[in-house]
């Protein structure tokens, strides 16, 4: 019986309304990114992290040795849209009040999920290199937001998500696919236009949002553990699906939008509302 309570408990905390304050929301919109503290409970993170982590490594394929690996596969292991694989994984990814937050950053009135991503950055996984998301997206608004959430506290030696500040705004890079050339030309350019870069420890229970154009990056694991990290990426439930710009958006509409026509709504089947006002 405890563990069925147990179980409502954390349900009715995936749900909560989480306050966020008009300075987290300010400085979200300024910088592209925000870090929010005590969005999770220790007992949330233990239970679905232990059936995120059980998932990725029933569903991974990568097991080539680390040193036969391109620079993106060393980056992590990498299994998406979870909450298509498991009922409790579901649970976790529809939170509402993940949702909520999302839709309290973007000024939105509602988001639908894009897709779910478990990101395990293996011990000598190497790092992540500058990208901006929805370069890989068919999506005509940037009103598109990804919640980074470490399922440990995740300290520098295990590397931690890193945010050129500001930068979801300028038109660097935005035809680059995450790649070492990523890794240069952004790193180059990014410093030549003295952008911030965000890059600081996450406590347990931390979480961050960054907006689809915000360039991040992550530092290698040099620690001994696994840096277990899931993620959602929601979008304005009005987004509209654009002609692809590239042979990735290609592959996005595809796989992600079920090749709904240019123009539309995503549809509410891969693509549904998980929180509205």
């Amino acid at each position: 019986m405890e563990a069925t309570i147990d179980k409502a408990v954390l349900l009715t905390e995936l749900d909560a309304p989480y306050p966020v304050s008009q300075e987290a929301i300010a400085f979200y919109r300024e910088k592209g990114y925000v870090k929010l503290k005590d969005v999770l409970s220790p007992a949330v993170l233990e239970y679905y992290g232990t059936i995120i982590s059980d998932l990725v490594f029933k569903l991974n394929t990568l097991i080539k040795p680390m040193e036969e690996r391109t620079t993106y596969e060393r980056a992590f292991l990498q299994i998406m849209n979870l909450w298509r694989e498991d009922e409790q994984a579901k649970e976790f990814v529809f939170s509402k009040r993940l949702a909520q937050i999302a839709t309290d950053l973007m000024g939105v009135q509602g988001v639908r999920i894009y897709h779910d991503q478990a990101l395990y950055k293996e011990p000598s996984g190497g790092i992540t290199p500058w990208h901006a998301d929805q370069f890989y997206w068919p999506l005509a608004s940037p009103n598109t937001v990804t919640v980074w959430i470490p399922l440990q506290a995740t300290p520098m030696e295990m590397g931690p998500l890193a945010f050129a500040e500001g930068s979801q705004t300028v038109e660097i890079g935005r035809d680059v696919e995450i790649s070492d050339e990523s890794e240069k030309i952004l790193a180059d350019e990014l410093t030549r236009q003295n952008f911030t870069m965000h890059d600081t420890p996450f406590d347990l229970g931390e979480v961050s949002y960054h907006a689809g154009w915000t360039f991040h990056r992550a530092g290698p694991n040099v620690s001994d553990q696994p840096r277990k990290v899931m993620t959602m990426i929601y979008m304005d439930k009005d987004q509209v699906v654009m002609q692809p710009r590239n042979r990735f958006q290609v592959a996005d509409h595809a796989k992600w939008l079920d090749n709904v026509p240019i123009g539309s709504h995503p549809q509410d089947e891969l693509n549904p509302v998980i929180f509205s006002y």
